[in-house]
């Protein structure tokens, strides 16, 4: 740690009692999920032009693989992590004491405690059935997820690789985690009690099977995804499971993105997109003050600092900010909210078959 940070409690101090200190340490590296960060950067580096701010556009997978790494070799580069993947994180970060939690003091009172531990939590973010509203104006194609393994959109869905982004795998084990209403949602669909493979454990499990089976499409990423289901000169587009929040790059894209929100039995998944500081960060103080900041300020918008993340899809856990008025109400979005462990304890299982099915 830089000396101007030696002996003191950083996680007690205020804001503008970390500055001083942040400015001696001159920079701070954050990896981030997000490309985002780049707006934050900009905005950072407004509010403390004495900091140098060096934002890393990284899935939480590379961060996860590159954080132990570096960490075994004996390098401590990066100061903080804004991921997803909070099954693997809790696990081989956090519980490994690879990265730290924070709560910066001025959030103490306004976040639910839910929101403040094991890590803190910046926002929901989601992995949901999108379509494309210009080609399907009066609503999404499909109302249930067993119609994707129809004939009729038999290459017709997409997804970013499982293997690629953490948040994919956490959708479909999820989906195998809920195999009591995957049953019921089949037997709305087919009009019959489903007949679930004796090597599988229940229907959740199937779906996922069938899914591949009906020539799902995996991606290299997210972009390519959003192209095919959203490109307002498609005539037949596809539909796709990818992130709610790209729906903001619409009119920049000339997409016509839009959430599936009445299928059944959900349409994908919410998961938290944390922020942590990284063990033996080299700017600790900067570290506390990026991630204070990153939280906004008390206007309804949060502020330039929280506005790259105050859009359609993006939901914040800070009580102030309101949610942009294009998103579905949180309450009203039909998506399952991921439970970490429980998560950790099917996801090895559905790697599996999903490795198998590829």
């Amino acid at each position: 740690m830089p000396g101007a940070a030696l002996g003191q409690d950083l996680d007690k101090l205020t804001a503008e009692e970390l500055v001083p200190l942040a400015v001696k340490e001159g920079s701070v590296t954050v990896f981030s999920l997000s490309s985002r960060i780049a707006r934050v950067e900009a905005a950072f580096e407004a509010a403390y032009p004495g900091i140098d701010l060096i934002g890393v556009d990284m899935s939480s997978v590379k961060q996860i693989a590159r954080v132990e790494a570096e960490q075994q070799a004996g390098v401590h580069a990066v100061d903080v992590l804004y991921l997803a993947d909070t099954p693997v994180v809790y696990d081989k970060l956090l519980a490994a004491g690879r990265i730290s939690n924070y709560v910066p003091p001025r959030m103490a009172g306004e976040l639910e405690d839910r929101f403040k531990e094991p890590l803190l939590i910046h926002r929901l973010s989601t992995k949901v059935l999108m379509y494309n509203e210009a080609a399907y104006p009066d609503g999404a194609p499909v109302s249930n997820l067993w119609q994707l393994t129809k004939p009729e959109w038999k290459g017709k869905v997409l997804m970013v690789d499982p293997s690629q982004r953490g948040e994919l795998l956490d959708l479909l084990t999820e989906i195998a985690l809920h195999p009591d209403e995957m049953a019921e949602a089949y037997k709305a669909e087919f009009g019959k009690d489903i007949e679930v493979d004796s090597d599988l454990q229940g229907a959740g499990e199937q779906y996922v099977r069938d899914l591949f089976e009906n020539d799902l499409i995996l991606v290299a990423n997210s972009d390519v995804v959003n192209k095919a289901v959203g490109d307002k000169t498609a005539k037949n587009p596809p539909v796709g499971f990818t992130t709610y929040s790209d729906r903001r790059d619409n009119e920049k894209e000339g997409w016509a993105l839009q959430v599936a929100n009445d299928v059944v039995p959900a349409n994908g998944i919410l998961f938290p997109a944390v922020l942590a500081i990284a063990d033996n960060a080299p700017h600790p103080a900067a570290a506390r003050l990026l991630i204070d900041f990153m939280f906004g300020d008390d206007s309804p918008s949060g502020g330039p600092a929280f506005e790259p993340f105050n859009v359609p899809g993006d939901y914040a856990t800070r009580k102030t900010i309101t949610d942009d008025p294009d998103s579905v109400p949180l309450e009203k979005l039909n998506a399952w909210t991921i439970d970490a462990a429980r998560t950790a304890a099917a996801r090895s299982r559905i790697s599996d078959l999903i490795i198998a099915l590829q």
